[in-house]
């Protein structure tokens, strides 16, 4: 028998209440206006296939950092995570601490798309992202945030262009790809990629998010709905819900070739690591690297885990390393009250007092 108190009126009253949620919940979700992808006013300055270039409109009407800052985000997800909601915005916060921030939109790849590789991606469209503001400010060399996989792509960027930048900044970022607690490293390990994209072309945004979501399948997928009635109940969260809810299922594909490279070079062969890696001709070697680099990394990260990052400061020539912890998880960083007032000010007073 149960030793575990509980009295028959309490479970009744809870089943009431939750019922009362739930249905103020659902009404409050049908006269949920459209949810908008991301909330920052911005300008389209560029367009390249599936490509958009946006700069965003200064908050305080000064830019102070007069080095513009471009940042870099992931394939695999919406850029829009850095704008989520008007209080919980890394751009804002970027913004209002006086940054010229221009964000690349990398679209949704299509079976056009199939061939692209990450020489494409680096060497081709961030270059040429790079140059665009770089003239437009009349400035030879500007600052990168690269956000996760795009702060893979901005560390290979970087050390093949230093000329191009005058600051990295890498957030959440996967250097070492097989430290012992990368669950995701492990799953892909014995995957035959290259069987993958021969037979699909693409790989779905779907299948890549579901594996996402199984990392954590109570939390990501069980968990979180229960506790939805009793946030969607009230009306002032459900458009930060819904936001949310959207980026999550908002995945684009894979351009295959790409997705190869990736998962084999870096996933499956740890090329960061262990050396060796080339962008098309290029090789990159890491220990070239002597731009001044602000690392920041997510203690409770699932997807990225802390170690994952701090080997950084190892593999790269730099002298001037700088390593942020954050208390909170891989999304926790973009959009906790917590990061807003921590970990945004830490990266503009960085880049201010190198951008001069």
């Amino acid at each position: 028998m149960s030793n575990i108190p509980f009295r028959s009126d309490q479970v009744v009253e809870e089943l009431v209440q939750f019922n009362k949620n739930l249905s103020k919940g659902v009404k409050n979700l049908l006269d949920a206006e459209e949810i908008s992808a991301g909330v920052t006013p911005r300008e389209e300055i560029y367009a390249e296939d599936k490509l958009k270039l946006y700069r965003y409109q200064p908050s305080t009407g000064v830019v102070q950092n007069k080095i513009p800052t471009l940042i870099v985000y992931a394939l695999v997800n919406r850029p829009y995570m850095a704008d989520i909601q008007e209080n919980r915005s890394t751009i804002r916060g970027l913004l209002d601490t006086g940054q010229d921030v221009y964000l690349i939109d990398w679209g949704y790849p299509d079976r056009a798309d199939k061939y692209l590789t990450l020489d494409d991606y680096i060497n081709g469209y961030l270059d040429r992202c790079v140059d665009i503001i770089r003239e437009r400010h009349g400035v030879d060399r500007i600052n990168i945030l690269g956000i996760c996989q795009g702060g893979v792509f901005s560390l290979c960027y970087t050390t093949l262009h230093q000329d191009k930048v005058k600051n990295l900044v890498t957030m959440v970022t996967p250097v070492d790809c097989k430290t012992p607690d990368n669950m995701l490293s492990h799953w892909v390990q014995q995957m035959d990629i290259d069987a993958i994209v021969d037979a699909m072309g693409n790989l779905p945004g779907e299948m890549l998010n579901w594996t996402f979501l199984n990392l954590k399948p109570f939390q990501l997928m069980g968990q979180k709905y229960v506790s939805m009635v009793d946030i969607i109940s009230d009306e002032k969260n459900v458009k930060n819900f819904m936001r949310m809810e959207k980026w999550i299922f908002d995945s684009p594909d894979q351009a295959g070739e790409a997705f190869r490279q990736f998962i084999k070079d870096f996933y499956q062969q740890n090329k960061l690591v262990e050396g060796g890696l080339k962008i098309g001709e290029h090789e990159v070697d890491l220990k070239q690297l002597k731009t001044p680099v602000l690392n920041i990394f997510a203690e409770q990260d699932h997807l990225v885990p802390p170690a994952s990052s701090k080997i950084l400061p190892k593999l790269i020539g730099s002298k001037d390393y700088t390593e942020l912890s954050f208390p909170g998880g891989h999304i926790g960083i973009y959009v906790s009250g917590k990061a807003q007032s921590t970990v945004t000010p830490a990266i503009s007073d960085w880049l201010n007092a190198r951008s001069k």
